[in-house]
């Protein structure tokens, strides 16, 4: 292996290909989740590849344990709005006993609702094994490779097995992070285009907490906060504590760390050294706002933290430009769109220095906005599509829509428009938006088209007028060992 100035040159080599599948699904997050099983269960072989060894993302992986954004405020009534395999998954929960019932957050102005991190990990496993996914653990994404200029052939991993390489015809990036996107020369947004990004945070579980005495301490611990830093006794990481009893209401989130570097920026969740960094700065900053917490709130003094969360909590990174980014005026005004996918109600909430930025739509306003297809399908390649808080939208716009409901929404339509395409052998952007609409419908998943306000009988006003360009179909290849190949016809 050569060297050159500081730089190590590596050899050429000859890596394996593992697996072929009609849907590759890069990363086991909501969006992930629901990808995978909406591709599998229109009858494709379909892998999902996860860097953990659990699915869940940030909900499980950042300790996360509450559903933000399946509940909307509509004009002042709380209800679940994100259905379909979302359904599927609270089911299961609910049936493992890790599921409570939603609670009101943010000022109560709006529901979200707290689970089982182990109940999770297991019924999403279930989840998708049940749907026919082949799941691989461990395995990073690393690269791709491409077959022609706007057209992934394979998605790159890393795995204790060595470098490999999974063929696909049409690739779902569920990363979070926009990496196969980016790396597939998809552009793409960073922050607010003057280097701010939403701040991370570090989230942690607090055992052994006297509930009878603790009564409402999710409303008296940010209050103790706030008057020990007015008193100049403290200084916390940021305003708009939460911390709330789980399952078992012996154990309690905490969520009230801000990572910042020491330049006061937010630490990126694509930057090693900044990684680095924040996951040490998150730890010491769980010990100090615990020990503030255990000193003072009734209930708590013979508490202590079960577990700080294994990574840090990542709210933003890349954004991948699509064909439409959903802005912040459209989260507060409610917006409509004719190729709605699903819809989210989660308010704008944006991390900033030292503090939280709520904004929500007009008091006694419908409360949700509705996700166009557009937002997931990125511009520059043909067999892509992106599903989560890396979809197409503004820095603003994404402060709202990266939670888990609008997640899950984006993923089952990205899985479901998968294999639209494949089946009209027509790149994602040219699919029959009309005909995804009804498969959606069809599943459980509810598009927030009111009484009266029917989604539309023909996607053309709703298909961008850009080039149809057609998926290949390739050589025959032998199935991948494993693999849940179905004969089941496509709906």
């Amino acid at each position: 292996m050569a060297q050159s100035d500081n730089r190590v040159i590596e050899p050429g080599r000859d890596t394996p290909v593992i697996g072929e599948y009609e849907v590759v699904v890069l990363g086991g997050g909501p969006a992930g989740i629901a990808a995978g099983a909406a591709a599998a269960r229109s009858g494709r072989s379909t892998v999902l590849l996860e860097r953990y060894g659990f699915l869940g993302g940030a909900g499980t992986a950042a300790g996360l344990s509450t559903f933000c954004g399946l509940h909307a405020n509509v004009r002042g009534e709380h209800r679940q709005v994100i259905h379909g395999i979302a359904d599927e998954l609270l089911e299961r929960l609910q049936r493992m006993g890790g599921l409570n019932a939603p609670h009101l957050s943010l000022g109560s102005r709006i529901q979200a609702q707290a689970y089982d991190i182990s109940a999770y990990k297991i019924a999403a496993d279930e989840l998708l094994l049940s749907s026919g996914v082949k799941i691989l653990f461990h395995a990073f994404g690393a690269g791709m490779v491409k077959r022609a200029e706007r057209e992934i052939d394979a998605l790159l991993i890393e795995s204790k097995s060595g470098r490999a390489a999974i063929r696909g015809r049409l690739f779902i990036d569920c990363s979070g992070d926009g990496d196969l996107a980016a790396w597939a020369g998809a552009p793409y947004e960073i922050g607010d285009g003057a280097g701010n990004m939403l701040y991370p945070s570090t989230m942690f579980r607090i055992n052994g907490v006297d509930p009878a005495r603790a009564g409402r301490a999710w409303e008296s611990i940010p209050q103790l906060m706030a008057e020990a830093e007015r008193r100049g006794e403290r200084s916390f990481p940021r305003k708009g504590a939460i911390v709330r009893p789980q399952k078992n209401p012996i154990e309690w989130r905490a969520n009230l760390t801000q990572i910042r570097n020491p330049d006061g920026s937010a630490v990126s969740g694509i930057d090693l050294e900044q990684m680095s960094y924040g996951e040490v700065e998150g730890r010491r900053q769980c010990r100090e706002v615990f020990e503030f917490i255990r000193g003072v709130t009734p209930g708590f003094e013979n508490a202590y933290i079960v577990e700080i969360a294994p990574q840090l909590g990542i709210r933003e990174t890349r954004r991948i430009t699509g064909d439409y980014p959903l802005s912040e005026s459209d989260i507060l005004g409610c917006a409509d769109f004719a190729d709605s996918i699903g819809v989210n109600g989660w308010p704008v909430e944006a991390h900033v220095p030292g503090s939280v930025l709520l904004k929500f739509p007009a008091q006694g306003s419908r409360g949700y906005n509705q996700l166009p297809y557009r937002m997931i399908v990125p511009r520059g390649v043909d067999n892509l599509l992106v599903a989560g808080r890396c979809a197409s939208m503004t820095h603003d716009g994404q402060s709202s829509s990266r939670v888990s409901g609008p997640c899950f929404a984006m993923g089952q339509a990205a899985g479901t428009a998968a294999d639209l395409a494949l089946a009209a052998g027509v790149a994602p952007r040219a699919i029959d938006v009309a005909r995804l609409q009804q498969r959606l419908t069809a599943a459980g998943a509810w598009l927030g088209f009111e009484p009266g306000h029917a989604a539309p009988a023909s996607s053309e006003a709703a298909t961008p007028a850009e080039s149809r360009r057609a998926i290949p179909t390739p050589r025959r290849r032998p199935r991948p060992p494993g693999a849940a190949w179905r004969s089941a016809a496509r709906r």
